[in-house]
């Protein structure tokens, strides 16, 4: 058994993702429940609910808010840019230099760090261009 942690400690990452995710989607279930009561219990007595709880339940029980300004969440993708920018770089440098015998293994994980960088890279470009371009 400590043979099977040792090799696939890894999995403790995305297992822990699944139940994360789970707990979300549940507590996302019991928000949206919740509110129903409350637009029922405005139903019961004839009266209208408020415009904010309507708008609660017209979004999608997985939706996910981002409650920060525009200009916080451009500056979190360009964070995001530089910190994927840095880790390609030491990854490649370790892949090059075949740190512990494990090059291939490094290079590998620059590749994905590089194409997270470039994903962030990406998103900070369409951010920019919708705050300089907005559509309506």
């Amino acid at each position: 058994m400590e043979d099977l942690f040792r090799s696939y400690w890894w999995l403790l990452f995305p297992l822990g993702w699944f139940v994360f995710g789970g707990f979300n989607a549940m507590v996302n279930y019991y928000r949206q429940k919740n509110v129903l009561k409350i637009i029922k219990t405005y139903a019961d007595r004839g009266e209208q609910p408020p415009e904010a709880l309507l708008k609660i339940v017209e979004q999608p029980i997985d939706d996910r808010h981002d409650y920060r300004p525009a200009s916080r969440s451009e500056d979190g993708a360009w964070f995001s840019v530089v910190l994927f920018g840095v880790l390609t770089l030491g990854f490649g440098y370790a892949s090059w230099s075949n740190m512990y015998g494990a090059g291939d293994a490094f290079l590998i994980v620059a590749f994905v760090m590089g194409a997270l960088c470039a994903a962030m890279l990406m998103q900070a470009l369409v951010v920019r261009s919708r705050r300089r371009f907005p559509r309506d």
